[in-house]
Formats: structure tokens, C-alpha cells, sequence
């Protein structure tokens, strides 16, 4: 039978406010996890070189977590919707705990790079959280709680390479495994603890499950519109966070790493963002709020140009603080964004939340591999002259298409 968003119901465990420690606990929850798929990208140099790969297959120690993951939002977290979730969400944590520490303890670059695979698929228990905590909060502030839950996803992504920095500064790089293994066991006590059950209502088969996932992207206008906005924002995000630490280490302000990962934690400040979209969207404003977010994704890399000229004379604190103030508003409006447009898909229907999060999430992550890449080799090419044109064209194209919405009511 095709889904009938119009006849969705809530279950009753959404008619009552969610506890704030829940809430707490779900976006810590949430950034630990997460934090899983970043920590090796500022190691790849010293894993590859300690397990023997050569200077172009290190790039897989990320590509392969990126690509389980993307495969985990498709074939992993559609089970959101036919799972009791607490039990998804615990065998989730035992896979990514077990190949933490096969990656941790590996000698040979194909343990390793298999356990990338592996915790890259399994950290997508983040994305059966996020769908968790909308079912358990009430309609009237779902987006609040969403933006919290995201808040705490957003602070670990932008927390993990620093993180993973110091630790190996300390204790090298397999010290930065054990303790993440270590942080998934704390967290699934936690979790197995504090989650209240919830058993979908779906009654389908897992393949049916899966195939009613392309019916979805195909039947629901609010989806695709949405999934393709956070694509272009998200895409600006990556490619900024690809290049500006090329920009930094270069000839105009030549920060150290530790100076880079001081920068790094400014765009901590832009996960602020997260629970003020979801209270916009609460009020009705979420057509506000999105053009908003596009407009400050768009301002911030405009900032990031103003004296880019300039720099490498007597201009260089003033473009860093710009550079900074630039990243406090991008990641400001990504994460406005992610907030909205989750809200708006959740609103769909309690019994879709995890297939519809998980063609949100593939969709957008996609484009930020792509920007990711893009941005790279525009660097390699132009310098930051020409990433920083392609990441305001981004935001552009995004406010464009947005500007179509209000002709189109049923998106």
C-alpha cells in the first residue's frame, strides 16, 4: 500500500514534553556518534604512513567511512521505521564499538580500512536519534527539540578533528580509536538506560521497506525541494571547511595546525543556530527562517572576500577575523536550514520519519562530497579566488530555486 501522508497520526508518546535531560542526553548522544566519522580525517597522513599505504590510497581512510555512511542512510536507518528503536540504536553502537577497536589495534591497511566501512555505516545511529526525538516531542515544539538533538550533532562534528589532533599530539593516533570505543560503550549504557520504547507500526518486509523509499522521493515535493536546498548549503559548508584550512597554512597567514584547529572551534558557534531554526519553524516562520539561513550562507562567504586582496600585506588579522565571522555565519545558516527542513519532513508522518531522514540526509550528504571535492580541485587551480566564487554561487542557486516556492504551496 503507498504511504498516505494525509491520514499520518502521531503516536501518543508525542503528546507529552519530553524530559530536558532526554533531550541532553540525545544531543550528546548524537555528537559522540557522529564524531566517529571525522576523527581520521586530520590523522589519514600518520595512519597511512604507519600502515604502509602510499600517499594516494591514504585518501581512502576517509572516503571509505564517507561512502559507509552514505550506504548506512539508505540500507541502515530506513529500519528506524520497522525496529524497535532503542534495540536499533544498541546494535548500532556494539558494530561501531567493535570496529573502532579493530581500527584502533589494526597492523595491516586492510583491517583498517574495512573498519573505516564499518564505522562509517554504523554511526548512521545518529540519524534514527534525530526521527526518535521528533517522535517523542510534541508537535508544538518539535522543532525546538530537533534543533537541540542537532545542536549537540553539529558540536561534534566541528569538536572531532580537534579533538582527534590533540589526542595524537598526546598518545598517537590509536589513542584516538580506543577512546571513541570507549565513549560508545558509556553512551549505549546511557542510551539502554534512559530510551523510552518505541515499536513502529509499519508492518512491512525490510525490502518493501526499501522500495517504498523510491515511491517517497518520488511523491513528495517537500522532500525533494528541501533535500536539494541543505545539498547546495551543505555543499558550501564542505567545500569551505575543505579549503580554508589550505588557505590558512598558506603564504597569506600561515597558522599552524594547532592555530587552525583554534579556527575550527569558531564554527562551533554556528551550532547555536540549530534549536533558533527549529523555534522559527515552531512560529510559522519557517519560510522566514529559510531564506534567512540561505542569505547568511551567502553573507558569510561574501565576507570572506572582502579584504582577500589585502591580506598578505598589513590586512592579515583583519581578513582572519573576517574568515572567522564568515564560518560563524555559514555554519549559522547550514544548520538553520538542516533544522527546518527536518522539521518539515517529519511533519510528514510519524510512521515515515526514518526513510524520509534517511533520503534527506543521503541526498545532501552527497553534495557536500561532491562540493568537498569540487572545492579541492577549484583551490588546486585558483586559490581560494575561485573556491570562494563557486561557494557563493551555491547559496545563489539555492535562494534562486527558493524564490520559486511560494508558486508552488504544495512543496
Amino acid at each position: 500500500m503507498s504511504p498516505n501522508f494525509s491520514a499520518s497520526r502521531e503516536q501518543p508518546a508525542a503528546a507529552h514534553n519530553i524530559p530536558q535531560g532526554l533531550i541532553l542526553l540525545l544531543a550528546a548522544a548524537c555528537g559522540i556518534i557522529v564524531a566517529n566519522i571525522y576523527y581520521a580525517q586530520p590523522l589519514a597522513g600518520p595512519i597511512g604512513h604507519a600502515l604502509g599505504l602510499s600517499i594516494g590510497a591514504t585518501g581512502l581512510i576517509v572516503t571509505l567511512t564517507q561512502i559507509g555512511y552514505g550506504l548506512g542512510l539508505l540500507f541502515v536507518v530506513p529500519l528506524g521505521d520497522l525496529m524497535e528503536t532503542r534495540r536499533l540504536v544498541l546494535a548500532s553502537l556494539a558494530v561501531s564499538f567493535a570496529a573502532l577497536l579493530v581500527a584502533a589495534t589494526a597492523h595491516h591497511a586492510a583491517e583498517f580500512l574495512l573498519a573505516s566501512l564499518v564505522i562509517g555505516i554504523s554511526s548512521t545511529a545518529v540519524q534514527v536519534l534525530v526521527p526518535y526525538a521528533a517522535h517523542l516531542a510534541p508537535a508544538h515544539v518539535r522543532g525546538r527539540v530537533v534543533g537541540n538533538v542537532m545542536s549537540g550533532l553539529l558540536i561534534g562534528i566541528m569538536l572531532s578533528r580537534p579533538i582527534a589532533s590533540f589526542l595524537d599530539d598526546l598518545w598517537g593516533w590509536s589513542a584516538v580509536f580506543y577512546v571513541a570505543a570507549g565513549f560508545m560503550a558509556l553512551i549505549g549504557i546511557a542510551l539502554a538506560w534512559s530510551l523510552p520504547p518505541r515499536r513502529p507500526e509499519v508492518g512491512a518486509h525490510y525490502f518493501a521497506l526499501l522500495a517504498s523509499m523510491v515511491w517517497l522521493y518520488r511523491t513528495t515535493p517537500v522532500l525533494r525541494r528541501r533535500a536539494f536546498y541543505q545539498a547546495l548549503l551543505f555543499g558550501a559548508f564542505s567545500l569551505f571547511w575543505t579549503t580554508s584550512p589550505l588557505l590558512l597554512a598558506g603564504p597569506v597567514f600561515h597558522l599552524s595546525q594547532r592555530g587552525i584547529a583554534l579556527f575550527a572551534l569558531a564554527g562551533v558557534a554556528g551550532a547555536i543556530a540549530a534549536p533558533l531554526g527549529g523555534h522559527l519553524a515552531d512560529k510559522g516562520w519557517s519560510r522566514a527562517a529559510t531564506g534567512l539561513a540561505m542569505g547568511s550562507v551567502l553573507g558569510g562567504f561574501l565576507l570572506t572576500r572582502i579584504l582577500h586582496g589585502e591580506p598578505g600585506r598589513n590586512g592579515s588579522f583583519a581578513a582572519l577575523l573576517l574568515l572567522t565571522a564568515g564560518a560563524i555565519l555559514l555554519d549559522f545558516g547550514v544548520s538553520s536550514s538542516l533544522v527546518i527542513g527536518q522539521r518539515a519532513i517529519y511533519a510528514l508522518g510519524a510512521e515515515y520519519r526514518s526513510r524520509l531522514n534517511g533520503l534527506f540526509m543521503a541526498t545532501f550528504f552527497a553534495g557536500g562530497a561532491i562540493c568537498s571535492a569540487l572545492g579541492a580541485w577549484a583551490y588546486a587551480r585558483g586559490g581560494w579566488e575561485l573556491a570562494s566564487l563557486i561557494g557563493l554561487a551555491l547559496p545563489l542557486v539555492a535562494l534562486t530555486y527558493f524564490a520559486t516556492e511560494k508558486a508552488r504551496k504544495q512543496d
